[in-house]
């Protein structure tokens, strides 16, 4: 029995196509009757593409024109330029969200039918965007607490640079050999880090071992005169001159003086190499480490 009322159905099918083309033989011009109505159709959307495209562009214009006034409106206040990077980049994203409903209107798509659905579906979107929401969390956050600002030479676990740019979501650094690390807001906000360029001075520590047979007399002297020669050095802070640690095969001294934060990593280069140049002029020697072979014949 089901298998006669398949059989049924496949010749109602086949049957009514078979009408069909008969009547398209008899009146061909049902065809071009078809694509005449699809014209009007055709061409009203074209004209929506074409005026979506126009609404975009200017509204791209008015939204560049507008990032361009905010920020020079804050930089006339004298405003951090974290804050200026951030504010810009808000309003930049919400004026063009603004813009994407218009050009959805145009199309005949109901604005307040997509809020609706993106209300509806606000649980799902917020798992999905959970890690955007908390980079745009820690963006706020870095802003209100300023654990660093724009210029600031911060280290973060392995990654270390001048801060350049606080986005909404990501904070870029740029390194010493001019790369750039993207780290997000959120990692930031959470995570201990180090900003090496918040305080105006730095200590300059430079460790240097001598021989057990120099006199450690002697050498503190020559260091201390080395560290107080040195050019960077700021004149109200105290030279430490010690001995650190009776190594191995070493006596291990260090230096430590006072710069300016700017001058730390050209005074401490300087200040190592003329530490090697006035212990060589005395000749005392720096401890190698040194491996004796012996070859029994």
């Amino acid at each position: 029995m089901p298998e006669t009322i398949e059989s049924t159905e496949s010749v109602d099918v086949i049957t009514e196509a078979q009408a069909g083309i008969e009547q398209m033989a008899k009146n061909p011009g049902i065809i071009r009757t078809y694509f005449e109505s699809l014209v009007p159709d055709l061409f009203n959307f074209a004209l929506q593409v074409i005026i979506a495209i126009v609404v975009y562009a200017v509204g791209a214009k008015i939204i560049k024109m507008t990032v361009k006034i905010v920020r020079k409106a804050l930089e006339r206040r004298n405003t951090d330029i974290g804050v200026i990077q951030f504010l810009s980049a808000v309003i930049r994203y919400s004026m063009y969200f603004v813009l994407f409903m218009m050009i959805l209107n145009l199309f005949g798509i109901a604005t307040t039918s997509a809020v609706a659905v993106l209300g509806s579906c606000g649980v799902a979107v917020g798992l999905a965007l959970q890690g955007s929401l908390a980079n745009f969390a820690g963006g706020v956050l870095i802003l209100l607490l300023k654990p660093f600002v724009v210029g600031d030479y911060i280290i973060e676990g392995s990654n270390e640079g001048t801060v350049y740019e606080i986005s909404i979501f990501y904070t870029k650094l740029k390194t010493v050999d001019n790369k750039v690390i993207v780290i997000p807001n959120g990692n930031l906000s959470n995570s201990s880090l180090i900003n090496v360029s918040h305080m105006d001075n730095r200590r300059v520590d430079v460790a240097v071992g001598i021989a057990y047979e120099a006199d450690i007399r002697t050498a503190k002297d020559i260091l201390y005169k080395v560290a107080e020669e040195d050019p960077a050095r700021l004149p109200g802070e105290d030279i430490v001159v010690a001995v650190d640690n009776l190594g191995a095969s070493s006596v291990d001294m260090t230096v430590r003086i006072w710069v300016k934060s700017e001058d730390y990593w050209p005074t401490k280069w300087r200040l190592t190499e003329n530490i090697k140049y006035a212990l060589d002029e005395n000749n005392i020697s720096i401890p190698y480490q040194q491996i004796d072979v012996q070859i029994k014949k």
